[in-house]
């Protein structure tokens, strides 16, 4: 079967990297992305390539090459359901807020939309990609939907997950691990199957892509995201360990990371994780386990939660404990809001988290991130204390508390400690010195993501507390002739 057109319902994080690379790749194939966000659309569309609503490195390369060639951003969603003989699902499945499975459950409502859309509108066959990240068996449930309700019209749903890591994403799907997709194992579904092979081929070998059955798929997304995780947590968990017992967790990483068995990957102990996957995934996982009544196993992959919940926590608390048990009126400034670096994806940030605590003991939060707005940041916070269901004057009262900047100078200038919440490579490159003039003393360096250099620092003056490693003390002041 030859894809001729691809519709893509959903231009976030996934559907449009992902998108723009399968437009570039298959010149042949028009890719057209469609979304009800008309500002977010606009953005994807925007003459200047800096305004691109996601940020990832070589996305605006990609997107420059391909769009207005066979690459098109469009809210017109019915003409392109209508066109496509490939349809890709990329809307979002947060965690549920409400009702049945509220806090782990994936909310599929957006998914359900799209399939019964898809249906009403569908006039020839189609074949339908789930590129979300779905529970497994939720391709039963679009099938189900799709031909109950479509015109006569058969549809082949294939599971094709997502792996990329945000702010590798384009290099990711240049030069991906492996592509998975899930079909049913009839000859129709493997037809299917070979079609969306087919386009992969154009740019990966064939030992790249992988094909399973459909529920195999579907549960390996989750699977690898639930297994990184819990490497994140394992050693974050040891860092505690290793503030108290003088040991080095970088150190102790490496020593680890040398066993073939084990491997260095994920083994960079921080604040915690974010991101839009690991924790909804983790918690969907944990989910499903109770749904099948496997409490045992439900048990073992909510720990990875609350572990990283902790992790942030524990930062939070080491905070205010350094500054004399308070924090009230004091500045704490942020370098950093987006949950991992080279991305603008603030979603499950740890600085949320870590904001939230320091807050409520009265701090004001001063941020600078290179990549995230001002309107991001409070909106993420406004959210936050919605879902705990602050009333909107409490709300307003603790975003006064928060000071957002455009440059790192201002953010820094005589606060009383600098947070270290995301990997940014700029800030390893500071004038630390200027900086300390500037700061109160004692000055405080907290680094959650353990990338500025400890010694350094203190010789400067400063007290750099980092994760899972005994505090330096300087040598000018150790120094007693």
């Amino acid at each position: 079967m030859k894809i001729k057109n691809i519709c893509c319902l959903g231009a976030g994080y996934v559907g449009g990297p992902t998108m723009s690379v399968i437009a570039l790749k298959c010149p042949e194939i028009k890719v057209t992305v469609v979304d009800l966000n008309e500002s977010r659309i606009a953005a994807w569309n925007d003459e200047n390539l800096d305004n691109l609503p996601v940020y990832e490195p070589r996305l605006a390369e990609v997107v420059g090459e391909a769009r207005g060639r066979n690459l098109f951003f469009s809210t017109d969603v019915d003409s392109a359901i209508d066109a496509a003989d490939m349809i890709f699902i990329a809307v979002n499945t947060p965690t549920k807020t409400y009702g049945e499975g509220k806090g782990m459950a994936a909310d599929l409502k957006f998914v359900e939309l799209c399939a019964r859309q898809i249906a009403r509108i569908a006039k020839n066959d189609k074949i339908i990609v789930e590129k979300s990240t779905l529970p497994v068996r939720t391709a039963e449930t679009l099938q189900t939907i799709l031909d109950s309700t479509g015109n006569g019209v058969k549809f082949e749903v294939l599971s094709n997950p997502e792996f990329l890591a945000e702010g590798t994403a384009i290099e990711d799907l240049f030069n991906a691990d492996r592509v998975l997709i899930g079909g049913q194992q009839t000859p129709e579904g493997k037809v299917a199957i070979q079609a969306l092979v087919d386009i992969y081929a154009h740019w990966l070998k064939p030992e790249q892509i992988l094909t399973t059955n459909v529920w195999s798929s579907e549960l390996s997304k989750l699977t690898a995201n639930s297994f990184l995780a819990q490497r994140i947590s394992s050693i974050n968990a040891l860092s505690a360990l290793c503030e108290v017992t003088e040991a080095n967790v970088d150190e102790v990483a490496n020593a680890i990371g040398t066993d073939s068995r084990i491997g260095p990957k994920f083994l960079k102990a921080s604040v915690g994780f974010g991101g839009s996957c690991f924790q909804k995934d983790i918690l969907n996982l944990v989910y499903l386990c109770r749904f099948f009544n496997l409490p045992e196993v439900a048990n073992y992959w909510e720990q990875v939660i609350i572990l990283n919940d902790y992790q942030k926590y524990r930062f939070a608390k080491k905070i205010i404990s350094s500054l004399f048990n308070t924090v009230s009126d004091k500045k704490i400034t942020f370098l950093g809001w987006a949950f991992k670096k080279d991305t603008n994806d603030t979603r499950e940030s740890a600085a949320i988290y870590v904001a939230e605590h320091l807050i409520e003991d009265g701090a004001q939060i001063h941020v600078y991130d290179p990549k995230v707005s001002e309107a991001k940041i409070k909106a993420d916070m406004r959210y936050l204390w919605e879902l705990k269901g602050f009333t909107d004057q409490k709300i307003e009262t603790k975003l006064n508390q928060i000071f957002v900047y455009n440059n790192p100078k201002d953010a820094l200038d005589q606060a009383h400690a600098v947070a270290i919440l995301t990997e940014w490579d700029e800030f390893k490159k500071y004038d630390w010195e200027s900086i300390y003039i500037k700061m109160y003393k004692p000055a405080f360096v907290f680094d959650g993501r353990n990338i500025l250099d400890a010694e350094k620092l203190t010789d400067i003056g400063f007290r750099v507390k980092g994760i899972g490693k005994a505090e330096i003390f300087s040598r000018k002041r150790e120094s007693v002739f």
